[in-house]
């Protein structure tokens, strides 16, 4: 989209929002007793609206003279992110509770955009049954807690079991190494045309879906990472940036991705699980543990067979080495709003939301792994989805992004180095080299990175 009409987009909903009455510390009078609510709804993930749709009658039925209002904001990732952020520019139009990625917490915190919830959650007994991790998730580096975890996630290969049978593919297919993986992606496109052998998100239109669940699965699965926490430095240069790269270039060279036209598409994930998938014209596809919840009964594309159809296996570190396989965790949060009028009645609001029996028809709706102990412990919970444990176990494997304010802009600029390699329009080398500049750019000079060998 062009930047004029980016802009005029985004004029448009502030003036939507400001219409609707979202209430903000100036707002005054009734408004401080309407709970303004924003969050994310578009393409297969419906079932955070459902949820919340169920919520506010709760809420409402509990808190006399309050009333909550909904805001969904219908964006891919990214622009989710660009929109909510311009909601909160302005105490006009900030949302009193707002869906929040835990790896924006302290750059929105620096923006003045969050509220710190400590001294409600003190007061909150169901706080207890948040796992230690989680209570971590929310809190930032300042100390303080802004927001409640909803349930985390881990990352894994999914597989087509009936394609993997046409192409000889032995499984359960358990791959040692990337280069496995290759091996399997060039099986499929010798032997099972008119399949995608293996999806891979990649590049700006799968934004921060492609930094993590594309580029960092690979990077993690070598001996480097984005960050040295000894040093306090963002890694620019490593080896195993330059590999993970290469991986993507390797893919989308021999035509064993996507078409980057597609793969560029925001709603490229949505068509992978709604479409690809369940037609049987994807091999492989590097996902999350949340996409069953599309195919479930309550989910946006039931699809009965799914469990028989695919398979899933661990990501392999590079070449095997220990632990052998990798994963990337994340998460969303609630968070109170710093402009929201009335802060205890929207805490109560999320507290209400992320009760033990709302959290798990919310868990088991979208397919998230449990932060609360209670809700992991049950029976419904465990025996809400056959492929629980396989993702659970991968949490002892796991890792997570190193959520500090710089992270989005470099976040933003592995995109550009996939998107760079993925079209073609510069080398690994090159675009390796780019992303090293943008990042000692965006994180304030040479004294801010570091190199790993």
């Amino acid at each position: 989209m062009r930047p004029k009409l980016v802009l005029a987009a985004l004029t448009a909903l502030t003036l939507t929002v400001a219409s609707a009455g979202c209430g903000g510390s100036d707002s005054g009078g009734d408004d401080d007793k309407t709970i303004t609510v924003a969050y994310q709804k578009f393409g297969t993930f419906i079932q955070l609206d459902q949820q919340l749709q169920d919520v506010k009658k709760e809420y409402e039925a509990a808190h006399a003279g309050y009333t909550v209002e909904l805001v969904p904001i219908e964006a891919s990732e990214n622009d989710y992110y660009t929109k909510l952020s311009l909601m909160n520019r302005s105490p006009k139009t900030a949302p009193d509770v707002m869906y929040e990625d835990t790896f924006l917490i302290n750059t929105d915190i620096q923006a003045g955009f969050l509220a710190p919830i400590d001294e409600y959650l003190n007061g909150w007994a169901d706080w207890a049954q948040f796992t230690d991790a989680a209570k971590a998730a929310g809190k930032a580096q300042d100390g303080k807690t802004y927001g409640v975890p909803m349930g985390t996630d881990t990352r894994a290969l999914w597989y087509d079991k009936t394609v993997f049978a046409k192409a000889g593919i032995a499984e359960p297919w358990e791959p040692k190494s990337w280069d496995d993986v290759l091996a399997a992606a060039r099986t499929i496109k010798q032997k099972v045309p008119g399949v995608t052998p293996l999806n891979v998100y990649s590049g700006k239109g799968a934004g921060e879906g492609a930094t993590m669940q594309g580029f960092e699965m690979l990077l993690y699965g070598t001996k480097h990472t984005l960050y040295d926490d000894a040093q306090k430095k963002w890694i620019v240069q490593s080896k195993g940036f330059t590999d993970a790269l290469t991986f993507i270039k390797t893919i989308f060279d021999e035509k064993l991705a996507p078409d980057p036209q597609d793969a560029l598409d925001p709603n490229w994930g949505t068509k992978v699980n709604t479409e690809l998938f369940p037609t049987g014209k994807l091999g492989i596809s590097l996902d999350g543990s949340w996409v069953s919840s599309t195919w479930i009964d309550s989910g946006s594309k039931p699809w009965p067979d799914w469990s028989k159809k695919l398979g899933y296996a661990a990501m392999p570190t590079q070449t095997g080495e220990a632990p052998g396989k990798t994963s990337m965790s994340g998460g969303w949060l609630l968070s109170v709003g710093a402009n929201a009028g009335d802060k205890k009645a929207s805490f109560d609001f999320v507290s209400t939301m992320l009760n033990k029996e709302n959290t798990l028809k919310y868990d088991i709706a979208a397919g998230q792994i449990a932060e609360r102990k209670d809700v992991a412990a049950d029976p419904r919970y465990l025996e809400s989805n056959p492929s629980l444990e396989f993702f659970t176990d991968l949490v002892e494997v796991t890792h997570f992004r190193p959520a500090y304010p710089d992270y989005p802009n470099v976040s933003n600029a592995i995109q550009v180095a996939m998107e760079a390699v993925m079209t073609g329009q510069a080398p690994v080398d090159e675009a390796a080299k780019t992303f090293a500049e943008q990042v000692t750019s965006a994180v304030g000079g040479p004294d801010k990175v570091t190199s790993a060998s």
